[in-house]
């Protein structure tokens, strides 16, 4: 099955970097995008399950969905994994 998903927070390939590699990390999880013009991280699965985790992990690194609560210490936790992100590509 295809997921798009809107997510807030996203700002540099930084952010693209951390969502990926975070992603990439849950089992059954493939083909992942992300677009950073329009906030949506694409990626196949083929279990409910899946979905779930992949939807919690973005929440967990300060990506939440975009109709979900978007705290300051979310924002904070996206400005991390955003540095985080950079530091890896580099």
């Amino acid at each position: 099955m295809n997921a798009a998903i809107v997510i807030q927070n996203l700002k540099c390939g930084g952010c693209a970097n951390t969502v990926k590699n975070k992603l990439s990390e849950i089992e059954g999880l493939q083909d992942i995008h992300v677009d950073i013009d329009n906030s949506v991280v694409a990626f196949q699965y083929s279990l409910e399950e899946q979905l779930t985790k992949a939807k919690d992990r973005l929440k967990a690194i300060g990506y939440p969905e975009q109709n979900a609560a978007n705290s300051m210490i979310t924002k904070a936790k996206s400005y991390i994994s955003c540095a985080t992100g950079k530091m890896a590509k580099s």
